[in-house]
Formats: structure tokens, C-alpha cells, sequence
């Protein structure tokens, strides 16, 4: 299957730190995660690490100077890097992604270990080698894959690509179909097609719409007479039904007419379905055909080339949702038959795993809460990160697996079903979080092989490797302090490749984990960030890797444990190779909260000493998201302004507070019904740090940060007034709120229940304690943070009567601004603010 990649460029290495491997022993049988891991903070490395970066290019004709401006400008000056590489279906060249310079046309490119670069895929061949989804089993005698909505394929040991269909219909969800060709669905019906023959059946049909029905009961007292009365009526309805019955008939004897077809209610409306292998079966999930949104979810756009404003579509609001529930049907496709898979046996089903923060709720209003044990509502869980579907067939065509998550995403189930003989789900994995389950980290799977499911799960505190056999215990593979992610099961169920960051919480390198024994073999070794691809005969590694101050590159190496990494193409452009870039360093910075350090990336200027510093706290958004490791950031702009402070004196500040992502649950859920409180108490230890490590003059911090950087912008002005002397939130959210459901009910739970939990993180609520210099800049065509939210702050600061406080918009722009023009604007107005009040 191909994979989204980023990538980086190797630079000349040095660490310098002691590397301390956490390894801590843990149960496997447990699957409930509710308190923090207090453990000891010896199981975490403390030291400084640091990388050597690669001096000026000599060879570059003409320096580039450092500039905001340069900064600012259109990022394709960096050299324009490889995206997303993945391999050919027959193994043979690496192809990957890279914009066109001025464009935003990303062509395709090949390659292969001797190529470099390579060259640019012509249009003609784009289907021989590229995918949108691709099938490849070692019982079969070919690979097959989709392009452009049609489906090719390409006999093994062979050169020759066939097409199998080309039409206009988009197919989707390519499975193996009985050892002799393959299946798709489009729209709402299975087909199949025989790579040899060609022979092409749809297998599958269903419709949200009344079952037909060629005489239907009289509907009321005219028409039950009229049936009683005219004769010529009663003879048509009998000829009708005769002809109905015959065509049944045919389609219930006759193979060559294709006689499944299933009606659902016609209120629903599909989510996902899935086909057996061998075609008998089929999942057919569905949910409710209501609305997502309001006709009052717009976002005014001004900007038009009519000149007129458009009102554009966007998201509901978390605060307007309503719970979702899905239910699964499976469908006996010879018998045209199919009956409800009921959630009534899962564990926790009817659990009211809210209740506690419910009663809070309740004595807050003077009122009792009584507990219930209604059934929760509960559907598919859909990775956010992952391209498998949360529908898995195991090969034997019998046993399919199910990935499901209850609508307050406080549970996940990975259930079985016996397409043969079950009428009920078996519970293979339950994982229950007291926070939430996370959104990340749900890869799960068959072996090739054998009855036995793998899965990744949270539950030991850290992502990690899990094998589950049908009538077996739960077996963990991978443990310690450290994060599992990206799997890959070998075809002959040897292998786990993975890549995770055993050495340090900010270095990822690529492993090999036996799953028989457990031992673990590292097949990289480069200390940066390295994301892989294993190629479809599993020889060869592609690797997107990169350093602090160099941006991505791609790398190949055998999957072995011997041979080194090979750098494969060189894009960083000359400008980029010219400047002379500071690396920040990894710190440890001591939490007085928590025994786990608060691991940031420190930028510290020449001649330290000299006097004391001004410094710049940077805070990153998303809030789940990792920026203190030692790769190329994507805040490439952040880090090249960072260069440009402390060339002008300044210290800076970039921390992964608590709710940052590849340091453990208890790290990201420690923000669980107070989001702001843990991440602001973190930034009061990065200030005194840096008083007293890095000779910052307490008195001269700002701070500044996009989305959820803004955010925490905001909760740092208003809850600790004294911690900064100026702040600029960008594109910030001021009331939780008006965010969306996914994210923000997975950390605050839903309104409905738990309004505290939204009152006590919202910075709306907290704005009377705004008293230094605050700048916000927004988007106005912004459809992930609207533009309401800097407007609703605006207004209850003018009604606070606060005064040193300014606001610039950008007509233009969306939640990521794209004009280079804003990009510098922004930027500009950021560095005035420090500059003056600091």
C-alpha cells in the first residue's frame, strides 16, 4: 500500500549525549489506561543533545543573506523536496513526488539506487507505475492496483501492465477475489473482473429505498374496496405478481443473472462496506442520513472573483453535534440475505463511563446526577492517520475483524465475526481510556497465514505491538518507554518492521521486531527523523529522512542490519546550502510537575555571556504534535526565523509541552478537561530555565504561536499576566466551543455533558487578565479556526475596556496562509511586537 512520506537531507552528525534505553516490564493482559505513569525519571534521557551542522556550501557562487523577506518568500528557494515516495508495483524504482518550481503541479518522478534524482515520469506511463490503492498477496500470481479509478494489473515476473477496466465509474476498495481475478465496489455495488478471462459480474447490489414490490397492500378503506369491487384490478396485480416472481426465480437458478440485491432504510446511508475474498459475504455498515452541518455554518469569503462576497460551507461546531451511531450489517450474498450484527455484547456497552464527569456537572448547578446504563452509541474508528480500513478480511474469507469506537471515545473494540455461523460480535481487544482513546496508533491486521490478529495499542502508556490470536491471550510484542508506529507484517508473519523512537524521544529510526521471539534489530542508524517504505518483495527500504537544519532527502538501503543507508537524491537548492544555520539543541528542561522532562528545542545566540538576553518561547500548534526532535521541522519558516533571532541576540524557546505528541499517553491525555492549565505550567519551567541556564533576563520574554500556539498564546496572557511581557497569537482559537467535534470532544468531551470542562479552557472566559501587549493575527477565510473566534475575543476585550491589545486580518488566507505577502506581513508585525516591548 502506497504511504504519505515526508522526508529530509543527512548533514554531517555528531550526538553527544548518553543514550539511556527505556525498557520497562508491563502486562499484557491489561487494556484499561486511567491514571498517570509516575515512574521513575531515570527511564527518560536528561542530556543535551546536539547536532554538527554542515557548514556554508563553498562551492555556491552567491551568499543568500539571512532576511525576513528571504524567510518569507515562496518556499520553493528551499529546493522543492521529495514527498510521499513509495515503490513501483513490480519493485523496481522508487517514485516520488516534487512540486514544480512557481506551480503548484506536483509532478511524478523515478528512480532507482543508482539514479539520483531520476527523472520525471511522462504522462503516458503515470498508470504503470503509480496508485491509489494497490493489492499484493504472496498466494497470488499478480499485483493489481487502482489509478484514476481504473484497476490495472501485472502478472508476476513480467513487464506487461493489463488494464482491467476503463470507464468512468471510480473503483474503490480493491480486495483479491478468489485466486482468479479481483473485486472493487463502486457506488453501492461489489463487482468482480478475472485477470485471465476478463470475465466481469457485478456480485452485489444495495439501496437505501423500499424493497419493490409488485402488489402492495391496499393502503386504505376506497382502495380495499376498489380491490373488492373491480375485478379487472385484481387481475392486473395477479399478472404483476407472476412476472415479479418469475424474475426471481431466474435470479435465484440462473448463475449468468446477477440476482443480490439488499435494501436498507431508506433514512440511512452508507459509511463503509466490505466484500469477502472469496465473494459470499459482505460488511455493509450504515448510519443515519442526517445532516452534518446547519445552513448557518458559513464562513464569508470577501475575496471573490466576482467581486461579490460568497457565503462558503463549513463545518459544524462542536457545541451543535449530535451523537452518531453506526450499525453493521453482514450480507449472505448467495441467500440475498442479510441480518444486524448487534453491540449488545461488547464490553462496556451500556457503561456510563462519563458519569463522574457528569455529577461534577451536576453539583456545579446544585443538582444530582443519577447513573445510567443506556447503550452507548458506537460505530467504526477511523484512524486519522492511517490508509487501512477499519474492516479486515482475513484471507480464509470467513473471519472478518472490525475496529470500533464508542461516539464519547472513551473505548475501543477490535471484534471478530464468523461470517458462517456468528449472529454476534466476539470482543478480541477492548481498550478503555478514562481520558480518550487516541486517534493515532489504531493499525491492526490478520497474519498471513494464521488466525491471529496484530494491533497497536496505548494501553501499557506507550504505542505498542500487540498479536491477539482468535482463541487466544493477548501477547505484547514491543515495550518500554517509547513510541511504536508505522507496522509492517512481512508476508511469511516473520517480521514486524516499524519505526519508533527507542533512542531518544526525538530520533526515530526504523526497526525489526521477530515476532516469534521478540528480538529487535535497528536497520537504520542515521539520528534525525527517518519515516520508510519496505518495497512489495520486501528487499529494500526507501527512507525520507532529515536533520535539524536540513530538509528532507530520500535514502535507500537492503532490509538488512548490515548494510549502511545510501543517499538517493539531492534537491536542497544552493541558496539554502549558502546560509550558515544554528542548530538548535534538544533540553531536557526539568518539569516540576511531572517526573518526565519537558524536551524543547533550545536556539542560543554567540557569546552567551556577554549580557542579559532577550528571549522568544515559540508554541506549536495542534497541540498533539512532536517539534522538539532532531529532524527538519514543519515549521520550517518558525525555524528559520529562530535563526534570524538569535543572530540578532535573542534566546529561543520551542517546547513540547504536555499534550505534544511521542512521549506517551500520559503525556498527551495529561491536558484531558483542562487543555491550557498543564501546557501554561510547563511554560513557567521553561522561563525559569532559561533565566537560569541561559542568562534570559526575565523581565524581556515574549511568546508567540499559530492555532493551538495561539491558544496557549492567549492562556499564558491571561492566566499568568506576569509570565510575558508581550504575546502574538496567530490564527487562535478563544472558545473550544466553536472548534470542531472530532478533535475537541476527544479532549473536553461534548458540551452537553461537561460544560466545565469548556468553561475552565476556553480563553474567552479568562480574557480580564489581559494586561500586557497582545497581538492576534487572523485568517479570514479560515475553515479550522474561524475568523469568529479573534472577532468574539475582540469584542469582550473592548467590552473589558482593555487598551494595548491589536488585531491584523488577512482577507485572503486559510487556516495556513499561502501568500508569500501574508507569510511576511505576519511576520513583520510579530517581530515589531518583541522588538518594542521587549
Amino acid at each position: 500500500m502506497k504511504r504519505p512520506m515526508k522526508t529530509v537531507k543527512l548533514s554531517a552528525l555528531v550526538i553527544a549525549l548518553g543514550f539511556i534505553s527505556a525498557c520497562t516490564a508491563t502486562d499484557n493482559n491489561v487494556s484499561s489506561v486511567n491514571s498517570p505513569n509516575n515512574g521513575s525519571s531515570a527511564a527518560f534521557p536528561t542530556a543535551t543533545v546536539t547536532q554538527q551542522t554542515q557548514n556554508p556550501s563553498a562551492s555556491v557562487s552567491q551568499q543568500v543573506e539571512l532576511t525576513m523577506e528571504q524567510i518569507m518568500s515562496d518556499p520553493d528557494w528551499l529546493g522543492r523536496q521529495p514527498e510521499d515516495a513509495f515503490f513501483s508495483p513490480d519493485s523496481k524504482h522508487i517514485i516520488y513526488e516534487r512540486k514544480q518550481e512557481g506551480s503548484v503541479i506536483r509532478d511524478l518522478f523515478r528512480t532507482d539506487a543508482q539514479s539520483g534524482n531520476g527523472s520525471k515520469v511522462p504522462l503516458t506511463e503515470l498508470h504503470e507505475v503509480s496508485y491509489d490503492d494497490w493489492i499484493d498477496d504472496k498466494d497470488q500470481s499478480f499485483v493489481a492496483w487502482i489509478y484514476e479509478g481504473d484497476v490495472f494489473a501485472q502478472i508476476r515476473g513480467t513487464d506487461k501492465v493489463i488494464q482491467l477496466t476503463r470507464d468512468s465509474a471510480q473503483a474503490d476498495n480493491l480486495q483479491y477475489f478468489k485466486n482468479t481475478g479481483v473485486s472493487f465496489q463502486v457506488g453501492n455495488g461489489f463487482y468482480s473482473i478475472d485477470i485471465d478471462g476478463g470475465n466481469y459480474q457485478q456480485l452485489l447490489s444495495w439501496d437505501f429505498n423500499d424493497a419493490p414490490q409488485a402488489v402492495k397492500p391496499p393502503k386504505d378503506y376506497i382502495a380495499q374496496e376498489q380491490l373488492k369491487l373491480i375485478e379487472y384490478v385484481n387481475v392486473q396485480r395477479k399478472n404483476r405478481q407472476a412476472r415479479e416472481d418469475l424474475r426471481n426465480a431466474i435470479k435465484a437458478q440462473n448463475d449468468a443473472v446477477m440476482g443480490t440485491e439488499i435494501y436498507f432504510d431508506k433514512a440511512y446511508t452508507n459509511v463503509l462496506a466490505s466484500l469477502s475474498p472469496d465473494g459470499k459475504y459482505a460488511v455493509v455498515v450504515i448510519r443515519e442520513n442526517t445532516p452534518t452541518r446547519n445552513d448557518s455554518d458559513i464562513m464569508p469569503d470577501y475575496i471573490e472573483e466576482d467581486g461579490r462576497i460568497a457565503a462558503q460551507q463549513v463545518r459544524q461546531r462542536v457545541a451543535d453535534a449530535k451523537p452518531v451511531s453506526h450499525e453493521v450489517y453482514l450480507v449472505d450474498v448467495a441467500n440475498n440475505s442479510k441480518r444486524k450484527i448487534s453491540y449488545v455484547n461488547l464490553p462496556g456497552y451500556n457503561e456510563d463511563v462519563l458519569e463522574n464527569e457528569k455529577r461534577e456537572n451536576a453539583q456545579a448547578r446544585g443538582e444530582k446526577y443519577e447513573a445510567n446504563r443506556l447503550p452507548r452509541d458506537i460505530g467504526l474508528l477511523f484512524d486519522w492517520y492511517a490508509t487501512e480500513m477499519p474492516i479486515r478480511w482475513h484471507d480464509n474469507a470467513t473471519h472478518v475483524a472490525l475496529m470500533l469506537e464508542a461516539w464519547d471515545n472513551k473505548d475501543r473494540w477490535i471484534v471478530t465475526l464468523d461470517a458462517t455461523s456468528d449472529s454476534a460480535f466476539t470482543t478480541q481487544h477492548r481498550m478503555h481510556d478514562d481520558a480518550w482513546v487516541n486517534y493515532r496508533f489504531n493499525q491492526f491486521g490478520w497474519l498471513e497465514d494464521s488466525a491471529v490478529l496484530y494491533l497497536l495499542s496505548e494501553e501499557s502508556g506507550y504505542s505498542h505491538l500487540y498479536l491477539k490470536p482468535l482463541d487466544g491471550d493477548l501477547k505484547q510484542i514491543t515495550s518500554g518507554n517509547y513510541v511504536v508506529d508505522d507496522v509492517y507484517i512481512s508476508k511469511d508473519d516473520r517480521f514486524a518492521f516499524y519505526r519508533a523512537n527507542v533512542k531518544h524521544p526525538g530520533i526515530f529510526e526504523v526497526y525489526r521486531t521477530e515476532l516469534a521471539t521478540g528480538n529487535t534489530e535497528a536497520l537504520t542508524d542515521l539520528n534525525g527523523m527517518t519515516e520508510f517504505v519496505l518495497s512489495p518483495d520486501e528487499s529494500t527500504l526507501v527512507l525520507t529522512h532529515s536533520k535539524l537544519t536540513m530538509p528532507p532527502e530520500l535514502y535507500t538501503k537492503p532490509a538488512d542490519t548490515t548494510t549502511k543507508a545510501v543517499r538517493l537524491t539531492n534537491t536542497v537548492s544552493d541558496a539554502f546550502l549558502s546560509i550558515d544555520w544554528k542548530a538548535p539543541s534538544i533540553v531536557a528542561v526539568p518539569s516540576s510537575h511531572t517526573d518526565q522532562p519537558i524536551y524543547s528545542r533550545v536556539y542560543l545566540p554567540e557569546n552567551l555571556e556577554a549580557e542579559k538576553r532577550r528571549a522568544v518561547v515559540f508554541n506549536h500548534g495542534a497541540g498533539y504534535l512532536q517539534n522538539a526532535h532532531l529532524g527538519w521541522s514543519g515549521y520550517f519558516r518558525e525555524f528559520m526565523y529562530h535563526n534570524l533571532l538569535i543572530s540578532q541576540g535573542y534566546v529561543v524557546l520551542d517546547m513540547d509541552f504536555r499534550a505534544s505528541a511521542g512521549y506517551g499517553r500520559d503525556w498527551r491525555t495529561a491536558i484531558y478537561r483542562q487543555m491550557g492549565t498543564p501546557e501554561v505550567q510547563d511554560l513557567k519551567d521553561g522561563v525559569d530555565w532559561l533565566v537560569e541556564n541561559a542568562n534570559v533576563d526575565r523581565g524581556r520574554i515574549g511568546t508567540y504561536g499559530g492555532s493551538y500556539g495561539g491558544f496557549l498564546t492567549f492562556m499564558a496572557l491571561f492566566n499568568e499576566p506576569e509570565l510575558f511581557q508581550a504575546g502574538a497569537a496567530l490564527r487562535p482559537v478563544s472558545d473550544w466551543a466553536h472548534y470542531n467535534l472530532p478533535y475537541t470532544s476527544n479532549i473536553l468531551n461534548h458540551p452537553d455533558a461537561d460544560p466545565l470542562a469548556y468553561e475552565r479552557s476556553s480563553p474567552i472566559y479568562f480574557a480580564e487578565g489581559l494586561n500586557k501587549p497582545l497581538l492576534m493575527n487572523a485568517p479570514m477565510v479560515d475553515n479550522n479556526v474561524f475568523f469568529v473566534d479573534v472577532v468574539r475575543l475582540v469584542q469582550r476585550l473592548i467590552e473589558l475596556e482593555k487598551v494595548d491589545f491589536e488585531t491584523a486580518i488577512y482577507p485572503v488566507e486559510p487556516h495556513g496562509f499561502v501568500q508569500p505577502s501574508s507569510w511576511l506581513d505576519e511576520y513583520r508585525r510579530i517581530h515589531k511586537l518583541f522588538e518594542t516591548h521587549l
